[in-house]
């Protein structure tokens, strides 16, 4: 268990502030957070708590429907990977699913330039005010992201702006996740075990259940911390570092009470190069294409996508291992 004083929290107060020795300052906690604990805290006095307890609300109307409604808006229906994920749908390797459902919402905007998969407007269940509070939430947070991009730069020894040009109608996800309550859940571990694909996740739960694997292969508990979101470092973000920030693997123990998870998936533009950005080094990674990457992933944890490859009707160019990236459990 980490102890409280020792948390890495990265105040976005000094991201913003008009000294760039502020910012720099903020730059370095990053730094030392990735290179050491492997995510770190994110507090910011602009948040809003009304967009999240509003965001909540929705989840838990929207999860308390029945089967057949949420099914309507089953994800397997839409065409850009967005909508409602019952229970099982979703497995990362061989091992049990986890006992969750969710709904996936992607950037929501008119599709322009040609069809990619992970892009375009999302599927939207019917009811009133969902996509206005969920989007609130959602346009609130990415704020908070594109100006974590700058620290991120800043942190690798970039101009601040390095990552603007790419950040135009990325395919950045966000999740509503319903975990039930689960009487026996103390009886069985956590599972799922993963990283996240993209760049980093800015992370809202409701209760205790994260775990991270440690630098030495300890599977420590992340503690909430009122205010603040969990910033995970992803697999694209170790790739720009060339390996010094690694993908923090991570996984949620099976506890008994009900919990809720937001996680919003910050990534760049889909058709944006990750290659490593650190000048002096020699590459210890090949460029991959970011939304590829992504959807690649992503098509072979989801039954859906998994049927379509079976079927011939989707092939993955250039898929890279499920769980390549960084630190093996033990």
């Amino acid at each position: 268990m980490i102890e409280t004083a020792a948390l890495p929290i990265v105040d976005m107060t000094r991201l913003r502030s008009a000294s760039r020795e502020s910012r720099r300052a903020a730059a370095r906690d990053i730094d030392r957070a990735c290179t050491g604990a492997g995510f770190f805290y994110v507090r910011d006095r602009r948040l809003d708590r009304a967009l999240f307890d509003r965001l909540l609300a929705r989840a838990r109307a929207y999860f308390g429907r029945d089967h057949a409604a949420k099914m309507a808006d089953y994800i397997g229906l839409s065409e850009n990977h967005s909508g409602y994920v019952p229970e099982g749908e979703e497995q990362f390797g061989e091992g049990p699913c986890d006992r969750k459902e969710a709904f996936d919402v992607n950037r929501d905007y008119p599709l322009e330039g040609g069809r990619r998969p992970l892009l375009g407007p999302s599927i939207w269940p019917d009811m009133p005010g969902f996509r206005e509070d969920v989007l609130a939430y959602y346009a609130q947070v990415s704020k908070i992201g594109r100006r974590l991009f700058r620290g991120f730069a800043l942190a690798l020894g970039l101009e601040e702006d390095h990552f603007e040009p790419h950040l135009r109608n990325p395919p950045s996800q966000l999740r509503l996740i319903h975990y039930p309550h689960d009487i026996g859940a103390e009886e069985r571990p956590g599972i799922g075990a993963h990283t996240d694909y993209e760049c980093f996740t800015l992370l809202f739960a409701t209760g205790p259940g994260l775990q991270i694997l440690d630098r030495h292969g300890a599977w420590i508990d992340v503690p909430l911390i009122e205010g603040t979101l969990i910033l995970i470092v992803g697999d694209m973000m170790e790739v720009m570092s060339n390996g010094r920030y690694r993908a923090t693997r991570h996984r949620v123990k099976q506890v008994r009470e009900e919990r809720y998870s937001f996680p919003l998936f910050n990534a760049c533009d889909y058709d944006h190069v990750i290659a490593p950005l650190i000048a002096g080094e020699a590459p210890r990674y090949a460029p991959i294409k970011g939304g590829e990457h992504l959807f690649n992933q992503t098509a072979r944890t989801f039954a859906y996508l998994k049927r379509r490859i079976a079927r011939g009707q989707l092939v993955l160019g250039g898929a890279r291992a499920l769980d390549s990236f960084g630190h093996q459990a033990a």
